[in-house]
């Protein structure tokens, strides 16, 4: 049951106050983009985990898992529709232990705790379920990245622990597209396989034999699915990058046949880390991820796959996240941090491990409550285009910015990201000279209002789990909708203030950026 402060109490106001200022100027490098993501860009995801899924002895997951999920709560759907629309990947570590209740397979059992894949057994989607869940994703406007079971028709290595080996068995494939399309259901695209290249995260399967398997997997889409416009994507490995494993699959299964190339990211290590919160706060220690994303990026520039790369996971911490921080107004430091980070390396999508479920969830896995970080992906959602733009600021680590193309046009939005206890930052802005380096940037001075959303912790503590957006705090209505967004409009000719520990998003209409006409 949570309290509903109309307000944010003052002290948080006289905190802010009262820490120390220091002038910044951000200078905005409008003449042209660096990177394109997805008008999509924000994604997050829906995983098997049963309620039996246990880690750090706690088992945050409940009813969460995709066979368990309530689809009818308001909450919820008001929660997704709110983007209009939300990419949602259907996926997560069980996917290669899923059978699909269709064609010649008749039984269907439940995941039960005990050996397997994860400490658990085979399990199954129905179609009944699959029914269910496609209702809901056409009721609530889901653009569905759905994973298939890439170690289907395969069998363990009895000379290497993880290793899978033999050809993928598409039989239930074919049944389970072949079902779908007879019901009209639409996929965006098929994601092949979980964390199964490299080292892997428990399974693997070599890079060669993966190649040829997703020349199988397209083959197939192709020949079901007739029309060009309406065929899904192919995307994969949906893995944790090793440069040599991605290079030898790609180099297997030839340009044109994967058209996304996906990855994940867990760079805060194990959830039970009790360093969470210091890797967070440290600008160092989240810049150490950009060698992931440049080395992907390097991949793509190589084999050009159509749709580029995507994060098609990430929850900061391992194994279901940290139940002291994933779930804080802190995590959006790290997790909207990334988001910018990422789009500057064109990360075409980042998907947020999960919507709902385990601590990392966006929303909690048995109220349906947003928490914090919902609010900052849905402000990135309506604010931030798809057209990146560079920055460039005076050396203060703490301050992290990131800069857009407005998604509604005209202009250009931001987003400030403080990472210091005790400062806070007046920003100033200034227009790159294109073409001369060696001339004066000019100063800009807008004439229109900004459109500034500034978030923070409730009562100033970065661990509360409820944000302010200026200063109101962020709570469903008593119909369960999400709360009116609107932004604070603020005289042009003032600096942008930034306050300790918190995070701005600024729109800028009247800002003349060539890049983003």
């Amino acid at each position: 049951m949570y309290f509903k402060f109309t307000f944010c109490p003052i002290i948080l106001l006289l905190w802010a106050s009262l820490s120390f200022a220091q002038n910044v100027n951000v200078v905005i490098h409008g003449a042209a983009s660096i990177a394109k993501t997805d008008d999509n860009f924000v994604c997050v995801t829906l995983d098997w985990w049963p309620a039996e899924k246990c880690d750090y002895n706690q088992c945050p997951w409940g009813k969460a898992g995709i066979l368990n999920l309530d689809l009818r709560y308001g909450a919820l759907i008001n929660a997704i529709k709110a983007f209009n629309p939300l990419r949602i990947k259907v996926g997560g570590s069980l996917q290669d232990n899923v059978v699909y209740k269709v064609g010649e397979v008749s039984s269907c059992p439940n995941f039960m705790k005990r050996d397997g894949l994860f400490g658990f057994s085979q399990g199954c989607l129905s179609m009944e379920r699959w029914d269910q869940l496609n209702r809901f994703f056409n009721h609530t406007g889901v653009k569905l990245t759905f994973g298939l079971n890439a170690l289907f028709g395969r069998n363990e290595s009895q000379t290497e622990k993880g290793l899978w080996i033999g050809d993928w068995q598409p039989q239930n494939t074919r049944d389970f597209m072949q079902y779908t399309i007879s019901k009209g259901y639409k996929v965006d695209s098929y994601e092949f396989g979980n964390q199964l290249s490299g080292s892997g995260m428990g399974e693997k399967v070599d890079a060669k034999q993966y190649g040829k398997d997703v020349i199988v997997l397209k083959n197939l889409v192709k020949e079901l699915y007739a029309h060009p416009e309406t065929q899904p994507k192919v995307l994969g490995p949906g893995g944790f990058y090793e440069e040599k494993w991605f290079n030898t699959f790609l180099e297997v299964s030839g340009q044109g046949i994967v058209d996304g190339l996906t990855h994940h990211i867990y760079n805060l290590g194990p959830g039970d880390d009790p360093n969470m919160m210091n890797k967070i706060l440290d600008p160092s220690y989240l810049n150490q991820v950009s060698q992931t994303y440049k080395g992907v990026s390097d991949v793509v520039n190589k084999f050009r796959p159509q749709l580029g790369a995507w994060v098609s996971e990430s929850g900061g911490a391992l194994n279901g996240g940290s139940k002291d921080v994933s779930r804080t107004f802190a995590d959006g430091f790290w997790y909207l941090d990334q988001m910018g980070m990422a789009s500057t390396y064109d990360q075409k999508v980042f998907c947020r491990q999960a919507l709902i479920g385990g601590n990392y969830g966006l929303l909690n896995a048995t109220t349906f409550v947003p928490n914090p970080d919902y609010y900052g992906a849905l402000l990135w959602h309506r604010l931030m285009g798809s057209t990146v733009l560079a920055v460039t600021k005076e050396s203060d680590p703490d301050l992290r910015v990131y800069a857009h193309c407005a998604k509604k046009k005209p202009g250009v939005s931001l987003i400030f990201i403080n990472l210091s206890k005790d400062r806070s930052f007046n920003i100033t802005l200034s227009n790159a000279k294109p073409g001369d380096a060696g001339k004066p940037n000019y100063e800009f001075v807008g004439k229109q209002n900004r459109e500034e959303y500034h978030l923070r912790a409730l009562t100033g503590d970065i661990k509360d789990d409820i944000v302010c957006l200026n200063d109101v705090p962020m709570v469903q209505t008593d119909s369960e909708d999400i709360p009116a967004m609107d932004p604070k409009l603020v005289d042009a000719s003032t600096p942008i203030s930034i306050a300790a520990q918190s995070i701005a998003y600024v729109t800028i209409r009247d800002f003349e950026a060539p890049a983003c006409v």
